[in-house]
């Protein structure tokens, strides 16, 4: 008896795998013909420290950065420990690294021309953010990060807020479902009076703002094309988002990118976070296109990949889960965010296939 060809089988069901794969796909990132002049990120948590590692690792191309409970740039230096306590909330026996300590890793990572130099920060701008109920990041680590800016910065170009009842969260008044300002409960959005962190963080980093409107589209699209190897593996989700005011389809914009914190990505609280944050309504105004990118998920192995990575939050590298270029500009996340920005400022293509 001829034993059957398992290849003959193989062959067909890969091709109708990929096949499927392709069908289910986001629409592409849009080329609009934006401009990376005035390139500005923000984060919140992970997000924070991440939007401080991608204005670090790219200080010649981002202005400012808007900072919600993050610290210091390497403060983690690759160790999940040091993540976890001196760099959220520092103690006697693991305290925050000084700002001599700090400024030297960030020297010898821009001498090895793994980063831009550092000098390219003195011309931005940030906005930091501290809540007074934060216990994941405390206020301390963020006090640590404006003494970090201020070795480049005037102190006119350093914005700090301290709000002594708010907890780790987004403050947004765009969001009717927000929790009360002092929560640390999912979805991370809270309400704290009139307090509209996107919209004066934006105006810090970018000058006066027109009044915010609702006329811009959220779009899906594909993220994995901008990934080095599987998304999955650099702990990418498939899917990200843009919003896209209805002038910046025909106009260019300035470009500003947010990075959402743990618990807060597409796979755990839908699009919650990015309609909901308070920054569409600004962008619409005042001729900013918005990128959220996205994490995912990872519990170990994944389904395609042999690759062990633990990151069951869907937080933003910063102490060293995909690698050890993390923090540079070969690193996965950064490289692929990086990569997106080139997309968007592209020239446009026919307004009709967008």
């Amino acid at each position: 008896m001829t034993a059957f060809p398992l290849r003959s089988l193989w062959r067909p069901l890969l091709v109708v795998a990929l096949s499927l794969e392709t069908a289910l796909a986001a629409p592409p990132l849009p080329a609009l013909g934006a401009r990376l002049e005035d390139l500005t990120v923000s984060g919140i948590s992970s997000g924070a420290y991440m939007a401080v590692q991608f204005q670090v690792a790219h200080s010649s191309l981002v202005r400012g950065a808007g900072v919600i409970a993050g610290g210091p740039y390497y403060c983690a230096e690759g160790s999940t420990w040091r993540a976890l306590t001196s760099c959220m909330s520092p103690s006697a026996w693991a305290p925050l690294a000084s700002t001599s300590e700090l400024r030297t890793r960030a020297e010898e990572v821009a001498r090895a021309g793994r980063i831009d130099p550092l000098d390219g920060l003195r011309d931005d701008r940030v906005w930091l953010f501290s809540g007074g109920r934060d216990d994941k990041v405390t206020t301390p680590v963020m006090d640590g990060l404006a003494t970090f800016y201020a070795q480049w910065l005037s102190p006119a170009a350093i914005r700090f807020v301290k709000l002594p009842e708010a907890g780790h969260a987004m403050i947004s008044v765009a969001d009717p479902q927000a929790n009360a300002c002092g929560s640390a409960q999912p979805p991370f959005i809270n309400r704290c009076g009139d307090l509209d962190a996107a919209g004066e963080m934006l105006a810090h980093l970018l000058g006066p703002l027109q009044p915010p409107n609702s006329a811009g589209q959220l779009l899906t699209f594909d993220q994995r094309p901008f990934v080095d190897g599987k998304a999955i593996d650099a702990g990418l989700a498939d899917e990200a988002y843009v919003h896209v005011p209805q002038d910046c389809r025909h106009a260019a914009c300035r470009i500003h990118v947010v990075f959402h914190g743990c618990r807060q990505s597409a796979a755990n609280v839908g699009r919650r976070f990015v309609d909901g944050a308070g920054y569409n309504r600004w962008a619409n105004s005042n001729r900013i296109v918005v990128l959220y990118p996205q994490t995912v998920p990872r519990h170990g192995l994944a389904f395609g990949s042999w690759r062990w990575l633990n990151n069951p939050f869907a937080c933003w590298d910063w102490w060293g889960y995909s690698g050890s270029d993390y923090h540079t500009r070969a690193g996965l996340q950064i490289k692929a965010v990086r990569a997106m920005l080139d997309r968007l400022v592209m020239p446009r293509q026919d307004a009709s296939a967008q």
